[in-house]
């Protein structure tokens, strides 16, 4: 599968220390494992000129106080609190200064963000789209990202996971909803 390096960012979701880090409170170990397939992503997307974008999950301490319904450390327990070590991005993987670092504090990356603004003004169409969980943050931003008209593709063989049944299905839905999906080894710039 092709893409135009001007019109294509890569898509890091949520590789996190709480979540990819044995010390982390949602640490997931297929999660660990995505640390080096995503790093692969990040570095071919530099390679070719595209522009990479890393997404943080953020929560303020007080974010759920007032929730009528929506409360994620009701059903996750306390997770990357605004601050922590938690909520930094995974030293294996840091940004560097080309790159541009998205927080939010939802499943959906493009909820209440610059997202759409900062890739509308540098011209991205298309959605590499990898990081974890595959079923939740990362699914939720590529259905957001196609209902907002950019091109969505998940890169299968860069996703990490709580159970290998959350990645099929999150990779099969989001290929029949809404977009692609593609193995690292598929991925070509022009």
């Amino acid at each position: 599968m092709r893409f135009d390096p001007d019109r294509t960012a890569a898509i890091v979701v949520d590789m996190q220390n709480g979540f990819c880090h044995p010390d982390g409170s949602l640490y997931a170990p297929a999660s660990e494992e995505a640390i080096d397939p995503v790093r692969e992503v990040i570095e071919r997307a530099r390679e070719a000129g595209a522009q990479v974008v890393y997404t943080r999950d953020v929560h303020p301490p007080e974010q759920f106080e007032d929730a009528h319904y929506y409360d994620e450390f009701e059903r996750w327990g306390e997770h990357v609190v605004e601050g922590s070590w938690e909520a930094e991005i995974v030293e294996e993987i840091e940004p560097t200064g080309d790159d541009h670092v998205v927080e939010k504090h939802t499943y959906d990356a493009f909820y209440n963000t610059e997202l759409e603004g900062w890739l509308r003004a540098h011209g991205i169409d298309d959605l590499l789209l990898c990081g974890t969980l595959a079923n939740v943050c990362v699914f939720h931003t590529a259905g957001s990202a196609g209902l907002r008209d950019f091109r969505p593709v998940v890169v299968e063989d860069a996703l990490g996971y709580i159970e290998e049944g959350h990645l099929e299905y999150a990779v099969e839905h989001s290929e029949w909803l809404f977009g692609e999906a593609v193995r690292r080894e598929e991925i070509g710039f022009d």
